[in-house]
């Protein structure tokens, strides 16, 4: 398995201002992504000049009370990935499962001590 993206992810239910804030640190929106009707969310990519990343994740329906970090991890083998963390204890979030949408499949995974990663394998169009 090979890491092929690693950066945080905020989770809110107010993206505007987290992404107005991140505007003016110098990162600008390159992409946007969203969920189904199984899950709705609202993802807004941003990168900064260095090449840095930030993912800001609107969830309306997500039941947080405050906006949380998460690290997202993008593999090149979900299930080697998905596995691995999960014999180091981490649990898979309630709240999320195993997803898919149209470019990528992801899970929500929670560590033994409570950090959240967002695991990500990008489906290529020549892969489905």
């Amino acid at each position: 398995m090979k890491i092929t993206g690693f950066n945080p992810m905020i989770i809110t239910k107010d993206p505007v201002s987290t992404i107005v804030l991140f505007e003016e640190l110098g990162f600008l929106p390159r992409h946007n992504t969203t969920g189904d009707e199984k899950l709705a969310f609202s993802t807004v990519r941003m990168k900064d000049a260095n090449g840095f990343h930030v993912d800001v994740v609107e969830a309306e329906s997500a039941p947080i009370q405050r906006d949380l970090a998460a690290i997202r991890i993008n593999v090149d083998d979900f299930e080697e990935a998905y596995n691995l963390l999960l014999s180091k204890g981490f649990t898979e979030s309630k709240s999320f499962g195993v997803n898919y949408t149209e470019s990528s499949k992801y899970a929500f995974l929670i560590s033994p001590s409570g950090f959240l990663v967002d695991l990500i394998q990008h489906i290529r169009k020549e892969d489905k």
